[in-house]
């Protein structure tokens, strides 16, 4: 990758890497309402692949197959960017929704 630094993910490390990619601009962090239709954007471009890919729509002759790991990365790239926007840590909020998920459906489905 051209550019860019190699990182340690981690989700404190993604979010540092996602702040100082915006901190050079001086636009800065977008309103919530517009990273909100960002996110959107994101999402309808994964789930237009994954119907191409999965389901009945397939794409026209002329139309490459996008990545869906980028698709993805583009998806947690804005999350990551509205976290960021809002002062919110996600290591800690994601460590409370794990707690949550193991706690709430700890007994939901079949373990293997």
């Amino acid at each position: 990758m051209k550019n860019s630094k190699k990182l340690q993910l981690t989700i404190k490390s993604v979010q540092q890497a996602v702040d100082d990619w915006v901190k050079q601009y001086r636009e800065g962090y977008w309103p919530p309402h517009v990273q909100l239709a960002r996110l959107i954007e994101e999402v309808g471009e994964l789930a237009r692949e994954i119907n191409h890919r999965y389901g009945p729509k397939k794409k026209k002759i002329n139309e490459t197959e996008a990545e869906l790991a980028d698709e993805l990365a583009d998806i947690v790239f804005t999350v990551v960017a509205m976290a960021n926007s809002m002062g919110i840590d996600l290591d800690k909020a994601f460590g409370r929704v794990m707690a949550k998920y193991y706690g709430r459906d700890q007994n939901r489905w079949e373990k293997k």
